[in-house]
């Protein structure tokens, strides 16, 4: 016997869900682009939302437009307890599922599938996060291995009994006290094309199972509950989960009883998952509603997947005005370190202390002085004087500069490094960031970096000087004694202003100030003498603004690893536009849905199908039987046409 190749032919016809198809795939990888690494107020929700949209379209619904022809996929889920793996092992005659002995102990869960569609499951075309573990668990089983995680695989059983088509998928405990087990349930109902949720007289109002059908509802899932061990008289269990339902967004999911019975070697008694096993048959029998039910819940999804879309476009947005605003309070900080050097090395502060003693060391107080006040002239006798003298060397002027400079830039960098750290902690996007990190000071290179730099600007401005005499005739002789003391002269004016000294300091600072300025000009002529002070001043403004850049990108590093600016809320809006013509093209493409009633069941029928229930036991049904016949309603209640009467062609009653 040949298998069935799991290629199909109308994957993506061009009428219809070609479109849709490559929109999705679009969709798909702007998620995988979107990380969302920030933190802040909603990422959490959103990081987790961006995952599961990733999930169903990797899970389900990219798989199910490429092979629309596939077995449809019923996900048996519920509630710890519930009964779910007996009544898959009751619908088919035999035990393939371990019942609640194990729970909640992490095993593969189990999906069930006629031998004929094994290839539509041994693939990675559904759930490909999944390893496959193939046959009954225990010795000889295909697949198993010690090194696979049970938590994360899929075990495959074949079995005749289920009609070809279909496939049933034993899941974990939505409210499992296994962390992973909820996870994986969560994903393998995402997976799914039917919803078959199992609950208990006794726990149908439990709040777990209602979040997840409240998102089944929300995203228009086509779902079946079944409620396990109804006891007779429990009519008004039956009422109460009906009025829930119709809140809650399930008016039209068709309802089964299954009564409280003794096992028999495990099994419910046929009678038992009758009406459960009857219409999962005649669904099994009906390739036209198998289609309906799988692209009523295609479509849900793809809404649910554009209006999830949109929600994620406004947080990478968020995500790309976190990274701004973080910058933002960088650069101010920096920008103003910066600020700080310049006023502080432009305002005469440079020219106290230690700097003006050396100075007054090398130029004296005296005669040289004296000659700038009487004029030119006389600046150009005393120079050559001072020239041919011995005067003071100038590196202790240097050196003093030097230490200063230093001393300023470090500082500002300190507090430029306090300032940041204290905003981004103040800041949950940057609190985060600042884990494990050292930020909250200078570098511990920054010393030497910033001795670097002084010592270069300090060459920079002595070779300014040299420069500027090489291209002037009659200075050489002044510069072969002393390009040292023009180069200190300049270092001197360009920290020339007075602006904040005051008294004495105004008149000592700023004589200092004209001597270095007439003895520049005395050399190189007024104007030489104001663009060798702005290119002097240039230059260190650009060394400082190098060096605090430098330690700004400590904290901007962070940002740039993360990637949050490149985050795209318009393109992810576009493509959700996109997805949703495609949609709406896709839907009114398709041929107008038949108006005649479910086909015969022929081969396999599940265990109890067909089967009569007792007089005096409880249960509900649903109509779709083989037969197509219609049960009246019991006790009053009342039937109700919906979706899936139209669906199967007949209608569905519930009560006890």
């Amino acid at each position: 016997m040949t298998e069935p190749e799991v290629s199909d032919a109308h994957a993506a016809p061009v009428g219809a869900g070609g479109g849709l198809l490559g929109t999705l795939e679009r969709l798909r990888a702007r998620l995988g682009a979107l990380t969302l690494p920030l933190e802040g107020p909603g990422v959490d929700g959103a990081r987790a939302d961006r995952a599961a949209a990733a999930a169903q379209l990797d899970d389900y619904l990219l798989p199910r437009l490429r092979a629309r022809s596939a077995p449809l996929l019923v996900v048996v889920g519920g509630s710890t307890g519930a009964g779910k793996s007996t009544l898959v092992n009751s619908l088919l005659g035999s035990e393939v599922t371990a019942p609640g002995v194990l729970r909640p102990t992490t095993r593969a869960p189990v999906l069930v599938h006629h031998p004929l569609d094994e290839r539509w499951y041994s693939t990675e075309r559904v759930l490909p996060g999944l390893a496959r573990l193939t046959g009954h668990p225990g010795a000889g089983a295909r697949g198993d291995d010690a090194s696979i995680d049970a938590a994360r695989a899929l075990r495959l059983v074949a079995s005749d009994a289920l009609p070809r088509g279909l496939a049933l998928l034993d899941a974990p405990d939505v409210d499992s006290v296994d962390v992973g087990n909820r996870r994986l349930a969560a994903q393998l109902l995402d997976a799914a094309d039917l919803w078959l949720f199992v609950t208990t007289a006794a726990r149908y109002a439990d709040a777990v199972p209602w979040d997840v059908l409240h998102r089944a509802a929300a995203r228009h899932a086509q779902v079946a509950l079944v409620v396990d061990r109804v006891d007779p008289g429990t009519e008004e269990v039956v009422q109460d989960l009906r009025r829930m339902m119709d809140e809650n967004g399930l008016p039209d999911a068709p309802l089964f009883l299954v009564p409280e019975a003794p096992l028999t070697d495990g099994l419910l008694p046929e009678q038992a998952v009758a009406d459960v096993a009857t219409w999962l048959t005649a669904l099994g029998a009906d390739a036209p509603a198998r289609e309906a039910v799988a692209t009523a819940t295609r479509d849900g999804v793809v809404d649910d997947l554009v209006r999830r879309t949109r929600v994620l476009a406004d947080a990478a947005d968020v995500q790309v005005a976190t990274d701004s605003r973080l910058r933002r309070t960088v650069a101010a900080a920096y920008d103003d370190a910066a600020a700080h050097v310049r006023a502080a090395t432009s305002d005469g502060a440079m020219l106290r202390g230690e700097v003006l003693a050396r100075w007054q060391e090398l130029v004296g107080t005296g005669d040289l002085l004296r000659s700038v006040e009487q004029g030119v002239g006389r600046v150009r006798d005393a120079l050559t004087g001072f020239f041919r003298g011995t005067p003071a060397p100038a590196p202790r002027v240097e050196q003093a500069i030097a230490h200063g400079l230093a001393a300023v830039v470090l500082d500002a960098a300190d507090e430029a490094a306090e300032r940041t750290h204290a905003a981004w902690r103040g800041d949950p996007a940057g609190a985060a960031l600042l884990q494990g990190l050292d930020l909250a000071r200078a570098s511990t290179t920054l010393r030497a970096e910033v001795d670097a730099q002084v010592r270069g600007w300090q060459s920079d401005v002595l070779a300014l000087v040299r420069e500027q005499g090489q291209s002037r005739r009659g200075t050489a002789r002044y510069l072969s004694f002393g390009v040292n003391v023009a180069g200190v002269s300049l270092m001197v004016l360009a920290f020339a202003s007075t602006g904040g000294l005051t008294g004495i300091e105004v008149g000592i600072a700023g004589g200092t100030a004209v001597v270095a300025q007439k003895l520049l000009e005395a050399v190189f002529g007024d104007d030489a003498v104001r663009r060798l002070t702005v290119e002097a001043r240039e230059r260190l403004d650009a060394r400082v603004t190098d060096l605090l850049a430098r330690e700004a990108e400590r904290y901007t590093a962070q940002l740039d690893a993360l990637g949050a600016a490149q985050a795209d809320g318009a393109e992810l809006r576009a493509v959700a536009e996109d997805v949703e013509r495609a949609a709406r093209a896709d839907r009114a493409a398709r041929p107008a849905a038949a108006s005649s009633g479910p086909s015969p069941a022929v081969g396999p029928a599940l265990r109890g199908a067909g089967a009569t229930r007792r007089g005096g036991t409880p249960g509900g049904t649903v109509s779709g039987t083989a037969s197509g016949e219609q049960t009246p309603p019991a006790d009053g209640a009342t039937a109700r046409r919906g979706w899936w009467r139209r669906l199967l062609g007949g209608h569905r009653r519930d009560g006890a």
